[in-house]
């Protein structure tokens, strides 16, 4: 088994800047056999992703990265092989977005009592097809020519305890783990070292979670290892991807990880599926 995979792909259908099908071209291009979708709380890219990796004969898995926030942490769950059309998924997803919606316009009005005017259309604009989140409030404040980067955007006014930073309320992580597993898929922690959460994975395994991502650009190879030790204290997956955006991070690009084979049999068993095609 020679395949390799490339788990964690984003599309403009959340914060990425490719359609659903260029992501699945690039990934064809750079000799990758599976890939998974896995938009920020949305599963709408997913028809056009499923299609076109049909075409190019590329194992597709759908899924979704769901943002969780408790306290002064944020958690992204990542969720795979999920049963996308599931009326319960759709409607949890869609009280999200109109949910991120509405934070969206509670960070514009504390823009606005610092005297900075961005009308929620052009947070809009930039969101695209996407759902609406502090990315797009980002860009829309580079578009006005306020701040001169996305990054700058945060370190002044979006990030956590600047002034125009509004806590997320959504999803916790027990209930992220139960909407993927109720929806037939496998939970599994994103970038837990990145994201300093490595701490919670012994709770979030007796909330259900089922997988680690070991292998992801924003962790050296020392985080990679400490991941893998911890999967395998808690009998745990072991998961990765590129986390690409596309332009927006240029930088990673679609295959920069490579996950062997073998990992994706384990998930598809993990999940109850039959195994994909040998590659």
């Amino acid at each position: 088994m020679t395949g390799a995979a490339d788990l964690h792909l984003h599309s403009h259908y959340s914060d990425g800047s490719f359609p659903p099908a260029e992501v699945v071209r690039r990934a064809k291009a750079a000799g990758l056999d599976a890939i998974a979708l896995t938009d920020h709380d949305t599963v709408e890219g997913l028809p056009e992703f499923l299609a076109a990796a049909a075409t190019e004969d590329l194992t597709a898995i759908a899924g979704v990265e769901l943002s969780v926030d408790e306290g002064d942490r944020e958690i992204h769950l990542l969720g795979y092989l999920i049963r996308w059309e599931d009326p319960a998924v759709r409607a949890a997803l869609a009280r999200f977005a109109a949910e991120r919606l509405a934070r969206a316009a509670a960070m514009l009005s504390r823009l606005q009592a610092l005297g900075v005017q961005i009308p929620m259309g052009a947070v809009e604009r930039a969101a695209g097809r996407g759902t609406t989140g502090r990315p797009h409030v980002a860009a829309a404040l580079v578009q006005a020519g306020i701040v001169g980067s996305v990054q700058e955007a945060f370190d002044r006014y979006l990030g956590r305890g600047k002034a125009a930073y509004v806590p997320r309320t959504g999803f916790t992580a027990a209930e992220a783990i139960a909407l993927v597993r109720t929806a037939g898929g496998v939970p599994v922690l994103a970038h837990p070292v990145r994201s300093g959460v490595l701490d919670e994975v012994p709770r979030l395994v007796r909330e259900g979670l089922r997988g680690l991502e070991a292998y992801h650009p924003g962790q050296d190879t020392a985080e990679t290892l400490a991941v893998c030790r911890m999967a395998e204290t808690h009998g745990l997956l072991v998961t990765g991807g590129s986390d690409c955006h596309g332009e927006i991070k240029g930088e990673v690009l679609v295959g920069r990880v490579r996950l062997p084979w073998e990992h994706v049999l384990r998930l598809y068993a993990a999940a109850g599926h039959p195994p994909p095609a040998p590659r």
